[in-house]
């Protein structure tokens, strides 16, 4: 047919020459992308590779001799908060996400709950910086402790382990539901003999990435005041605190050019901490894919 008659033309060879095109910008752009990460990544071994040693994890940070500065106190920092962050969120978020899915009813009250949620998850993270310093801090007189910090994590990173257990505990079929009802199970029976083991490597997944988000912010813990020189170990959660990204934005304040290689090599250890989390976290996904494709 023409298009004179009024019919509908394919035109798939100009269909597929378009795709083929976009295929190939979008691929470009992954280069791209790829080939900025690697330079940034080349230039900060350059400069801060030399840095890199056990003295360097296990000495305390100095203004006075920075040749013998180190990450210690950041570092031990950045462990206590991590570990009491996944404390206070994990199973928070994952008690939330199932009720959400599995207990609560489809009415007004659920999709309004549901939505705040996911608008809180696009909140950027210097206004959880700022809850956290009017709540824990000034109200709860928390002080600028180890504890407030978790806290203010805690609270950026909680929509996004809700709505990652959300879609984990979604993706599973209903027929695993209706065979254990079937089955004569309760429902909370179902959710945890059948619904949770599926689910759990998505949702694992989404917490792993949750808690690396976490590792790498620096304006919450700015903003409720994290010390950005501290040349102790925090030995309790009431302890004052400083953390890698706190140390690294300090470094990279100075004007001497050995304390930005100091932020290089403090980079380079953050993110060794970041990239075997993220590691873990595509192996599950890959594993569980994988499990499924069986």
């Amino acid at each position: 047919m023409t298009p004179a008659s009024g019919m509908y033309v394919p035109r798939l060879a100009h269909r597929r020459r378009v795709g083929a095109l976009f295929a190939i910008a979008c691929g470009g752009m992954v280069i791209l992308a790829v080939v900025v990460l690697g330079v940034l990544l080349l230039s900060l071994a350059q400069q801060g590779w030399q840095w890199l040693s056990l003295e360097f994890l296990n000495n305390f940070p100095s203004r006075l001799t920075p040749e013998k500065a180190g990450v210690k106190s950041a570092l031990f920092g950045t462990l206590w908060l991590i570990g009491l962050t996944a404390a206070f969120s994990v199973p928070i978020g994952m008690a939330a996400a199932i009720y959400l899915h599995e207990f609560a009813k489809n009415n007004r009250l659920t999709r309004f709950i549901e939505l705040n949620i996911a608008n809180l998850a696009g909140v950027p993270s210097i206004v959880y910086g700022i809850l956290g310093l009017a709540v824990f801090i000034r109200l709860l007189d928390l002080g600028r402790s180890v504890i407030a910090g978790s806290l203010t994590l805690s609270l950026l990173i909680l929509p996004v382990v809700i709505i990652a257990s959300r879609e984990a505990l979604a993706a599973v079929p209903d027929s695993i539901r209706q065979a254990a009802f079937g089955l004569g199970a309760t429902r909370w029976q179902t959710i945890r003999s059948h619904v949770l083991p599926a689910a759990l490597p998505g949702m694992m997944t989404g917490v792993i990435l949750a808690l690396s988000r976490a590792i790498g912010e620096a304006a919450p813990l700015i903003m409720i005041g994290a010390l950005t020189f501290i040349a102790f170990v925090p030995d309790g959660p009431m302890d004052a605190f400083t953390a890698m990204p706190i140390q690294i934005y300090n470094w990279c304040d100075e004007p001497d050019a050995i304390f930005q290689e100091l932020a290089g090599a403090g980079i380079l250890v953050l993110l060794g901490l970041l990239l075997p989390m993220n590691a873990v976290a595509v192996g599950i996904r890959a594993l569980n894919q994988r499990r499924k494709a069986w």
